[in-house]
């Protein structure tokens, strides 16, 4: 073989890895399909029909706090979006009664303004009635994907923090993210927009309720969806 066929067989055996490669860059190697995506049955849509509101309730963070009489919440039925304004202190909306296993879908994103970068809310799970026990997932502008909260360990309720641990898949104010909580037995698993971002394995706590933070940012909600893994059922309270 001469140098004029090595070059070309050396071409044509790097022509399927550079193809290769670069279909990996435009799909995203480590992606994987939603639970949404993966079974879109047996899903109950939280935020369904004018009245959807009515399965919701305001709680103050922390729980010994005050709620302001005006709610900082509004629901559009015909766009299917919830809106919360952030302007009326920190506070989460509770769904429904306790949940065990399931798969808790939403979208979000944030109001961009200018000139700010720091954005705060979340995405509870397998919360307490009052939230004194919490689970979230943490939503950001480019930041976010993990979870933390007050739980229980070995009996006593500790803060757990897995922000340095996890991979950001977040993106910035004013873009749609997707966020799913799956929990199963003590697992918590945190997926964001195409991949697990994190993981908690050892949550002692077995039922909770779900439900979507305010603390001071304008964020909009939509597609929130609730699976049942086991016998429970999402009626709403």
């Amino acid at each position: 073989m001469n140098n004029r066929h090595v070059r070309q067989w050396r071409f044509w055996v790097a022509v399927p890895s550079i193809i290769l490669a670069a279909g990996l860059a435009v799909m995203g190697a480590d992606d994987t399909a939603s639970a949404l995506d993966r079974d879109p049955t047996g899903w109950t849509n939280l935020l369904a029909g004018p009245d959807a509101m009515k399965s919701w309730a305001r709680g103050p963070i922390p729980p010994e706090g005050k709620l302001d009489p005006t709610s900082q919440w509004t629901f559009d039925a015909k766009t299917g979006v919830l809106v919360c304004e952030g302007n009326r202190g920190h506070e989460w909306l509770r769904y429904g009664r306790e949940q065990g296993d399931f798969v808790f879908h939403v979208e979000w994103r944030f109001t961009p303004v200018e000139g700010k970068k720091g954005y705060n809310s979340g995405i509870y799970a397998r919360n307490s009635k009052d939230a004194r026990i919490w689970h979230q997932a943490q939503t950001g502008s480019g930041s976010g994907g993990f979870l933390f909260g007050d739980t229980p360990v070995e009996g006593r309720i500790k803060r757990i923090n897995h922000g340095k641990q996890a991979t950001s898949r977040v993106k910035p104010a004013g873009e749609w993210n997707t966020f799913e909580i799956t929990c199963q037995g003590p697992e918590v698993t945190l997926w964001v927009n195409g991949a697990i971002t994190d993981e908690f394995r050892e949550c002692e706590v077995k039922k909770g309720y779900v439900g979507l933070e305010a603390e001071g940012y304008r964020i909009e909600f939509r597609s929130v969806l609730l699976k049942s893994l086991g016998a429970e059922t999402p009626a709403a309270r």
